[in-house]
């Protein structure tokens, strides 16, 4: 009787058949979920102040923000706290009413009235500039404001 040995069989090689299509839908995931940034700073990153109760907004399509804080190039927009950032240029209060115009025309007509108009003011802003915003705000009828802050203690002993 002949002995028939038994071979000894490894596991089979891994298949990369589906890698390219693994691949391939997890960059067409993030092409379609990530957001690209729609201004460009003028300013300096505001430094928000601090406060105890925050609340996130929702609802990102229907809120305008407006920027106040020191312009990084202070040669060409002077300097101080109280430069105001519309969009991609430094602006006036002046300037606001048709800035909100704007941002209305974009949405349709059964969402204006959800709008919110989001103030991202350094600490060191003059209180002077953001009443003259508020007046500007309330002129339009844009009267939804939120003013952005930084989750902390509001009161530092």
């Amino acid at each position: 009787m002949a002995k028939f040995g038994k071979k000894k069989k490894g596991l089979p090689p891994v298949s990369t058949a589906s890698l390219p299509d693994i691949v391939f839908m997890l960059l067409f995931f993030f092409m379609v979920t990530t957001t690209m940034r729609e201004t460009d700073l003028k300013i300096d990153s505001p430094r928000l102040p601090s406060a105890s109760e925050v609340k996130k907004l929702e609802h990102k399509s229907l809120v305008t923000t407006i920027y106040v804080g020191k312009a990084k190039e202070t040669g060409k927009y002077g300097t101080g706290f109280n430069r105001i950032q519309l969009n991609d240029k430094i602006g006036t209060p002046d300037q606001i009413p048709a800035f909100i115009e704007n941002a209305r025309s974009k949405v349709s007509e059964t969402e204006v009235p959800f709008m919110t108009t989001s103030i991202k003011a350094d600490k060191e802003s003059n209180v002077g500039t953001l009443a003259d915003i508020r007046l500007k705000l309330r002129d339009v009828n844009a009267l939804k404001l939120s003013l952005s802050t930084q989750k902390g203690d509001a009161i530092k002993k």
